[in-house]
C-alpha cells in the first residue's frame, strides 16, 4: 500500500526554504504558522501516531507539505486541510513532484478546519497535526466531534497547551481542555519536541499529545451541550465551590446545590476535582430536575476562556 521511505522525498531546511521564497511566503503569526523543517521530527510524528498502512489521515494545517509527505510513506490516504490561499494551491505541485507514486492518495480540502463538516474519500482513521496554537483547542475539539471515524489522534500543540489537554483531575492545569477531550477520548502526553525543528524557530516548547477515541462514549442522558456548558460555568470561576460557580448556570445556587447533591457531588468541591462523568452526572441530575440553565450559560463557550487555552 505505502512506498518505501525515500529521505529525498522529505523536505529538509533548504527545501523549505526555497518552497517559501519561490511563493513568497513569509511565516505569519497570526495563523501561527511555524514550518517543521526536519524530516527525522516528522517520521518521529508518523510513529508516534501509530499510523498504519491501512489508514485515511486527515491532517490539518500541512503549510508546505513536510508532515503531509511523511504521512504519504505510510498510509493508505491523506487529506488535508489549509486555510491559507497560496500555501493550499502549492501544496498539489509539491507532492506530485516529490511523491509522484502517491500523489493519488492525496486530496486537499481549501477551507478553515472549524468550518470543516465533510471530506473527500473514505471516512478518516486518524488525526495527525502541527496544530497552529492559537486555535489548537477549538480545532482538535471540532474535528473529533464532526469526524467520529477519527479513532487515534496525534497533535503538535505548545507546552502548556499540552499539558492542559493531557491533565487529570487535581492537577493545576486540568481544565475546560482536559475534561472537553476527554470526553471524546482518552488523553496522555507522547514527547516533547525542541524549537530548532521549525522554521520559524516559535518562542515556546512544543509537545505531542495522543487520543485515542473512547471504546464507549461517556454513559449519560444528558447532551454533549448540556455537558459542556456545566463545565464552562465551573471553570468560569475555578476558584470557587461549585455550589457558588454553577449559580449563575442553574439559576441559583440553592438549584446548583441541589444538582451536584443529586448527582453524589460535594457542593463544595471545585470543577479542577472533578471527572468529565461527573461533570455528566450533574448535567443528567439539572435536566431530571427540571432545570432550565440560563440561555446565557447554554451558548457555545468562546475559543479562548480558559486563561487563554480554548
Amino acid at each position: 500500500m505505502s512506498s518505501s521511505p525515500t529521505p529525498e522525498a522529505l523536505l529538509g531546511p533548504a527545501d523549505v526554504r526555497e518552497l517559501a521564497a519561490a511563493l513568497g511566503v513569509r511565516p505569519t503569526k497570526q495563523r501561527g504558522q511555524n514550518f517543521v523543517i526536519d524530516a527525522n521530527t516528522v517520521r518521529r510524528i508518523v510513529r508516534t501516531a501509530d499510523v498504519r498502512p491501512d489508514d485515511v489521515v486527515v491532517e490539518v494545517g500541512p503549510g508546505l507539505g513536510s508532515l503531509t509527505l511523511a504521512l504519504l510513506e505510510v498510509a493508505d490516504r491523506v487529506t488535508a486541510v489549509e486555510i491559507d490561499d497560496v500555501l493550499a494551491a502549492a501544496l498539489p505541485a509539491t507532492i506530485a513532484a516529490r511523491m509522484p507514486d502517491r500523489a493519488d492518495r492525496f486530496a486537499l480540502v481549501h477551507s478553515d478546519a472549524m468550518r470543516v463538516t465533510a471530506l473527500p474519500g473514505p471516512a478518516p482513521t486518524a488525526l495527525v497535526a502541527n496544530l497552529p496554537y492559537n486555535v489548537a483547542v477549538p480545532v482538535l475539539l471540532h474535528m473529533l466531534d464532526t469526524f467520529p471515524s477519527i479513532q487515534r489522534t496525534l497533535v503538535m500543540v505548545q507546552a502548556e497547551v499540552a499539558d492542559r489537554l493531557a491533565a487529570g483531575p487535581g492537577s493545576k492545569v486540568y481544565g475546560v481542555p482536559s475534561v472537553k477531550a476527554g470526553w471524546y477520548a482518552e488523553v496522555k502526553r507522547a514527547g516533547a519536541i525542541g524549537r530548532n525543528v521549525f522554521w520559524p524557530a516559535p518562542n515556546v516548547d512544543s509537545g505531542l499529545v495522543s487520543l485515542t477515541r473512547r471504546a464507549e462514549p461517556v454513559r449519560t442522558t444528558a447532551t454533549k451541550k448540556q455537558v459542556f456548558a456545566v463545565v464552562d460555568a465551573a471553570f468560569a470561576q475555578r476558584r470557587k465551590t461549585l455550589r457558588a460557580a454553577l449559580a449563575g448556570w442553574a439559576g441559583s445556587a440553592a438549584a446548583a446545590e441541589a444538582a451536584l447533591v443529586a448527582a453524589g457531588v460535594s457542593p463544595q468541591a471545585r470543577g479542577e476535582s472533578l471527572t468529565v462523568e461527573e461533570f455528566a452526572r450533574i448535567a443528567e441530575a439539572a435536566a431530571s430536575r427540571g432545570n432550565a440553565p440560563s440561555p446565557a450559560a447554554t451558548e457555545p463557550a468562546p475559543a479562548a476562556t480558559e486563561e487563554g487555552s480554548e
